[in-house]
């Protein structure tokens, strides 16, 4: 699990906004625009672009059935 303090400093790297922590296993960006999601692996945000771009139409809900 990431801690709060963490939480409270990352942001999406493709547009810089907030994230926020979606079932201790992704990273939502808040931007409506962007909707990247970032999977947490081991612990590990992967906070690379690509990676976001990979879930960018998935929604939230589905994210459960994504293997990360």
């Amino acid at each position: 699990m990431l801690s709060e303090q963490l939480l409270s400093i990352l942001a999406c790297p493709a547009c810089k906004t907030a994230v926020k922590l979606y079932k201790d296993q992704w990273l939502v960006c808040q931007n409506p625009q962007c909707r990247r999601k970032y999977p947490i692996r081991d612990g590990i945000p992967v906070m690379l672009v690509s990676e976001g771009d990979k879930y960018r139409d998935t929604p939230e809900e589905e994210l459960d059935a994504v293997e990360s």
